[in-house]
């Protein structure tokens, strides 16, 4: 993928990283979630298989659904 934005990077460990970020892949637009590793103390991150990509019509699906879980969150406490 060409051309991608990292919007937020969430650690997993000290190797293992989400990095949420906007690509362009065909011409087109997708919101990316993928894991990252590193195998030389963060100086290079490398993509895993393990991730999910979002096209832009998906994104109102996407934003419904966490704000249903931070109610949910908000509930147990």
């Amino acid at each position: 993928m060409a051309d991608s934005k990292i919007l937020a990077t969430i650690e997993r460990s000290d190797t293992e990283q989400l990095q949420i970020s906007v690509s362009e892949y065909k011409g087109r637009s997708y919101l990316n979630m993928r894991i990252f590793y590193t195998t030389d103390d963060g100086a290079t991150w490398l993509p895993t298989k393990k991730g999910v990509t979002f096209s832009p019509d998906q994104l109102d699906i996407l934003t419904e659904a966490i704000e249903e879980a931070k109610k949910e969150f908000m509930d147990e406490e």
